[in-house]
């Protein structure tokens, strides 16, 4: 979303009139009783309060309950405390935030993280990619003691092409994570890439935005 900032998402291909198409799309698919898990990228916002626009759109008129997880370019990201705030003092009720915890949701547990790019050519890399797992391994460990299914949910994609991050990779299957949802590539070329179906007893499914037609993708009844 960019309702608060000069970031138009129509200008690249696939994206024109995503708005109206996303909230189509949406409210057709589904219900207030629904629970939709959006893998990051949320809004364009640099700051927290500079999200409010597309918070309000985004709670307000998209049916059911939101859960978010951080996104490469989700800037406006805080601590949980500040944007657990931010939503109580703004009165958006129907989202929540994925960060080191997990929601129990029709029985199963919603786990996640954002992730990082599979390079450790560099040493901020490898802190990033520790960091990460660490925060996937916590988010699991809540799930677990909410008792539901572990089915996790990441921005970048623990396997890509031919490419594999062995840091979230040895978390997911530690705990025998089945069933792994993760956005972040977009366009042709990338969805030529993108590892779908079972990879090592992992099955991965892509849900970027514009893969799926700006259409939740069911997950669970």
């Amino acid at each position: 979303m960019s309702f608060g900032t000069d970031k138009p998402m129509d200008i690249f291909k696939g994206w024109d009139n995503h708005v109206e198409k996303l909230e189509r799309n949406w409210n057709e698919t589904v219900s207030d009783e629904d629970t939709v898990v959006v893998v990051g990228d949320v809004s364009w916002a640099m700051k927290l309060e500079h999200a409010y626009k597309d918070f309000e759109f985004i709670n307000n008129r998209l049916k059911g309950k939101k859960i978010f997880l951080k996104g490469n370019h989700d800037y406006w990201w805080s601590t949980a405390a500040k944007m657990n705030n931010f939503l109580d003092d703004s009165g958006f009720d129907k989202i929540s935030i994925l960060s080191n915890n997990s929601y129990l949701v029709s029985g199963v547990s919603v786990c996640g993280t954002r992730g990082w790019i599979n390079d450790t050519t560099e040493a901020a890399d490898v802190k990033l990619l520790n960091r990460e797992a660490s925060r996937l391994d916590l988010s699991i460990q809540e799930g677990i003691k909410l008792g539901g299914e572990l089915i996790a949910f990441i921005h970048y994609p623990p396997v890509f092409s031919n490419e594999k991050n062995y840091y979230i990779l040895e978390i997911l299957q530690k705990y025998g994570i089945k069933k792994c949802y993760y956005g972040h590539i977009h366009g042709r070329a990338g969805f030529e890439l993108a590892r779908q179906g079972s990879v090592d007893g992992i099955e991965y499914t892509l849900i970027s935005a514009d893969y799926v037609d700006f259409t939740p993708k069911l997950i669970k009844k």
